[in-house]
């Protein structure tokens, strides 16, 4: 079954003007010129007319191939793939950089219908491929090492075979997708479409939420409140998408017999429920010992009895405020990656001279960041909100690192450089680190340091423990819905429920904060996506501490792990670092990271 390209928007990320300096916007010729580009009309005529030449020269037949004409199905299936990913790459960013436009939404709705319509004979593949016997496969792998490359392509399909249902069925929710995609975009356009006003000026949803980062406690409040005001007054909508999103997937989840709501998160991460299962319970068994210590600190610093909701990622009344210009942003990022290795900087270098990154904040751009790989023979984009804040810095280290990734796996080919979500996150997170530890080694005096080490202590919260929270939030979500409708306020406790145990007693929550589950993009989505986070930065953490001990041949295995896309399992990746996921001790090791930072960070207040 054809799998369209989406970019998935990283949470947390901080979202108001100042003097920035050239901030880059995309260039998509790369793609199309236009959406009248005669090369567009090519492409689709193409696809028309290959997907149906597709099924008519293969379906019914996959038994009956020899390895040759097996792997000729598979490259044909490829080139569609990646024919289609290319147009909805192209009319997805479109949308991207303006929401709020009715044409752009338009345009990429009817181009997601066509090809969907082109591609419902197509969802007979991978029917077929499932009612091969293991020893058939084996065979005609064995006969030809070209078809034995996508073997792990075939092992992904196979994990689905329990779950499959009739082809008629099949074709049937292949066609229903468009539906749940309109729920999508209802959610994307009225995010971008919500007018803040905070002290008489007037925002949009970054421009608010970066108002929480602010030095000014009356302007974090005030921000908080007018966040509060308007999820409030939209609730209803917000309710109705989840609604709506979780009964689908309850629905199909059912007739699929999938076990649980997790369930098909994990099959298409490739990771074992029990690896998951680990990691959450490692992750909140250290709650006291991680967030809950580090906000008592910040408490503390910030001379609080209690700290409410808008203080979480206040600055450090220590902390310099200053704004960081776009071109100082990229030395900082290009440095630390130069350092690790110079050809990090040079697959990296392209991404700012050449129309890759879209980095400013402008009226109806969707809110966050990402990195979307598009094609394997086009490269990838990256998406900013970039207001010169710190974290902005540490938010182009993370897009910059998928976008590295992306290159360097599309050698793959379409149908293996697509890497799981969890393993998605190593090269990001891996980013963010080399350009933290670059920061700290230049710290001129322990007062940069503590503010650099706090800094990272909160992102790596943000990304692990927060995370781990909004995991939670998900499974109690859909375990919930499966009961029948769920009203905002069975929404806002579900919500509730689990911000005071992951943020611990150092906070007070205002009226208005069970809401804020609202904005949250991963939730409609990506059901269950959010645990990608905090197992992308234990993995880093863990992989880090290999680095740090002078590993031989460090760099080489890294980038061999990267180019690897999704030809290999976790298992087979980490084994050269000597590292294993499956372990329960693993993840203790890179949550120990986190807690020594906060050892420091407490040694500095004697």
């Amino acid at each position: 079954m054809l799998t369209l390209p989406f970019p998935v928007r990283d949470a947390n990320t901080p979202g108001a003007g100042a003097p920035l300096g050239d901030l880059p916007e995309w260039n998509l010729d790369d793609l199309y010129t236009s959406q009248d580009a005669p090369e567009l009309k090519r492409d689709l005529d193409w696809l028309e007319q290959a997907c149906a030449s597709f099924a008519s020269d293969f379906e019914g037949q996959l038994a009956s191939l020899d390895a040759p004409g097996f792997l000729d199905c598979v490259l044909r299936n490829e080139k569609i793939n990646q024919v289609a990913g290319r147009i909805m790459s192209f009319a997805g960013l479109r949308y991207y950089q303006l929401t709020t436009d009715a044409d752009r939404a338009k345009f990429m709705a009817d181009l997601q219908e066509k090809i969907t319509n082109f591609t419902t004979p197509l969802v007979f593949f991978t029917l077929e491929v499932n009612r091969l016997d293991d020893d058939h496969l084996d065979g005609l792998y064995a006969q030809n090492a070209d078809l034995a490359r996508y073997k792990p392509v075939f092992d992904r399909i196979r994990a689905m075979k329990p779950y499959q249902l009739s082809d008629e069925l099949e074709k049937f929710l292949h066609d229903l997708g468009v539906v749940g995609d309109a729920w999508e975009r209802l959610f994307d356009e009225t995010i971008a479409g919500l007018e803040f006003e905070v002290d008489g000026e007037a925002l949009n949803i970054e421009g608010t939420l970066n108002l929480l980062t602010e030095p000014d406690r009356a302007k974090r409040e005030a921000a908080a409140r007018e966040l509060a005001s308007v999820f409030s007054e939209n609730i209803k909508i917000f309710a109705r998408v989840h609604n709506t999103q979780a009964k689908e997937k309850e629905i199909v989840d059912r007739w699929r017999g999938m076990e649980t709501a997790q369930t098909g998160r994990h099959l298409s991460n490739q990771v074992e429920p029990e690896v998951v299962e680990a990691l959450r319970n490692a992750v909140v068994e250290a709650y006291p010992k991680l967030s809950h210590r580090y906000y008592e600190l910040k408490r503390k610093w910030l001379g609080l009895d209690k700290m409410q909701v808008w203080d979480r990622n206040a600055p450090l009344p220590m902390e310099d405020t200053r704004i960081v210009g776009w071109e100082q942003a990229e030395k900082t990022v290009m440095d630390a990656y130069n350092a690790f290795d110079p050809r990090m900087g040079e697959i990296a270098e392209p991404f700012f001279r050449k129309g890759w990154i879209d980095a400013g904040v402008k009226p109806g751009k969707a809110p966050g960041a990402f990195a979307h790989p598009t094609v394997t023979n086009v490269h990838p984009y990256v998406m900013l909100n970039y207001l010169g804040k710190p974290r902005d810095v540490m938010t182009l280290a993370h897009e910059l690192g998928h976008g590295v990734h992306q290159v360097l796996a599309a050698e793959q080919g379409e149908m293996l450089s697509s890497t799981p979500l969890t393993l998605a996150e190593t090269a990001s997170v891996f980013g963010e680190m080399l350009t933290f530890r670059k920061m700290l080694d230049g710290a001129k005096d322990d007062a940069e340091r503590k503010v650099l080490l706090a800094g990272k202590v909160e992102d790596m919260i943000n990304t692990v423990v927060r995370q781990i929270a909004f995991y939670d939030f998900e499974c109690k979500l859909h375990d919930a819905r499966r009961g029948g409708e769920l009203t905002p306020d069975d929404i806002n406790a579900l919500w509730m429920s689990v911000q005071a145990e992951s943020l611990g007693p150092a906070f007070e929550f205002m009226e208005g904060y069970e809401t804020f589950w609202a904005y949250i993009p991963h939730f409609v989505h990506s059901p269950f996506y959010v645990y990608a986070y905090a197992f992308g930065d234990g993995l880093v953490n863990a992989l880090y501490a290999v680095y740090a001990e002078g590993d031989a041949g460090f760099e080489d295995k890294y980038f061999d792990m990267l180019k690897a896309g999704g030809s290999k399992h976790h298992k087979e990746l980490l084994a050269p670092f000597g590292l294993d996921a499956s372990d329960p001790a693993f993840w203790d090791k890179g949550l120990s990271m986190i807690s020594g930072f906060i050892d420091e960070l407490e040694a500095m207040e004697r």
